[in-house]
């Protein structure tokens, strides 16, 4: 499964970004997709996930603040991102979860001035 993310970029604290990532196929099956981070120095954490029947998890960080959605027609998986914060700046990832396997897309990074 080919993951293309897309949409990070640099922006103010309190600002948003949309972030999105579709996969290169139809993908019918059960699966998870989400999205993780990785800040320099860090190992790569959650941010949020979501089911295709639409069971979301965020990590405490960002509830409240970022929103994640998915187009299963699309095969597409979007995290809205608001209230940035600086701690934010991270290369986030797209992932898939699913009998496939596990599959991520290239990094987009996020970075968030202060």
């Amino acid at each position: 499964v080919q993951l293309q993310a897309s949409g990070g970029g640099l922006v103010q604290a309190g600002g948003s970004l949309r972030l999105s990532c579709a996969a290169a196929r139809t993908i019918f099956t059960f699966n998870i997709m989400g999205w993780y981070r990785q800040a320099p120095g860090n190992q790569r954490e959650l941010v949020a996930s979501i089911t295709n029947r639409g069971t979301t998890n965020y990590s405490d960080s960002v509830k409240g603040r970022f929103t994640i959605s998915r187009d299963n027609a699309e095969s597409a998986v979007y995290l809205h991102m608001s209230g940035l914060k600086p701690e934010d700046t991270a290369v986030y990832y797209c992932s898939y979860i699913g009998t496939e396997g596990t599959f991520w897309g290239q990094g987009t990074l996020v970075t968030v001035s202060s």
